[in-house]
């Protein structure tokens, strides 16, 4: 494992290089402990997907085996496909609960996401949006999608985007089908966290593992800032780290 920095007026992103998505976890898990055992109030925004599953196993066992506290921890999350009760399987509330916030004791009333059930699509951003301004993230934990989309932000998505709803492009509906049992049941559109609100986060940690990776990576790190790119808006925070396997950084 070793760190690469590369620099322009524009950007000034810690990459961290590990060999593989277990070690890529391990460093991942390290950064949010540490979050959290030095300020046991801080506010995590986080993902949901494979990505992030190795770094919540490793949440999980430091708490059993270390007792890190999480009781006054409080969540937001990004984003959560339209059509969905968070009791339905492929929720990604029930995904937070079954996967991180029971294990770790985060009470519900301290965990927040958008409402997949909400009819009004509009007040629901609102509502969000007043619900990010009430917390503000200590803490953004982010996948990468293979087109370069981060939360559900789709290329060509504005830069100074709030939380809005999306129509997910065919890549992400394919990328996501892996958790249904069939592609049709994958939902089109997805209330997700905008760009704008991503950036106003005080730290931000983007993970990235495989080869399919390889050229959102590239594009994120050394390509123009675009919103053709979403993930390349990153550049401009300043205090973003990526976590990335070798074959993820193929190309840089």
């Amino acid at each position: 494992m070793y760190r690469r920095k590369f620099a322009k007026e524009t950007q000034n992103m810690n990459i961290i290089i590990t060999d593989d998505y277990e070690q890529m976890s391990a460093r991942a898990a390290e950064i949010a402990v540490r979050i959290v055992t030095e300020n046991p109030n801080a506010v995590l925004g986080l993902a949901t997907g494979t990505t992030p599953l190795g770094l919540y196993k490793r949440l999980i066992a430091d708490r059993a085996q270390n007792g890190t506290d999480y009781s006054a921890v409080r969540t937001v999350n990004l984003d959560e496909y339209m059509g969905l009760p968070k009791t339905h399987e492929q929720s990604y509330a029930y995904f937070m609960r079954k996967n991180l916030f029971d294990a770790l004791g985060i009470a519900p009333e301290n965990t927040n996401i958008e409402d997949g059930t909400a009819t009004d699509e509009q007040a629901e951003c609102a509502r969000y949006d007043a619900t990010l301004e009430k917390l503000p993230r200590d803490f953004q934990l982010l996948g990468l999608g293979s087109n370069g989309h981060i939360a559900f932000n789709e290329p060509n998505t504005p830069f100074g985007s709030t939380t809005h709803v999306v129509t997910l492009a065919d890549s992400t509906v394919k990328d996501n089908s892996r958790l249904f049992s069939q592609i049709s049941e994958v939902p089109r559109k997805a209330f997700t966290m905008g760009l704008k609100s991503i950036m106003q986060a005080k730290k931000i940690l983007v993970l990235a593992s495989g080869a399919n990776k390889a050229d959102a990576v590239f594009g994120m790190v050394r390509g123009e800032v675009t919103e053709s790119l979403p993930a390349s808006v990153l550049q401009l925070h300043p205090d973003c780290t990526l976590i990335v396997d070798k074959a993820a950084a193929s190309k840089l």
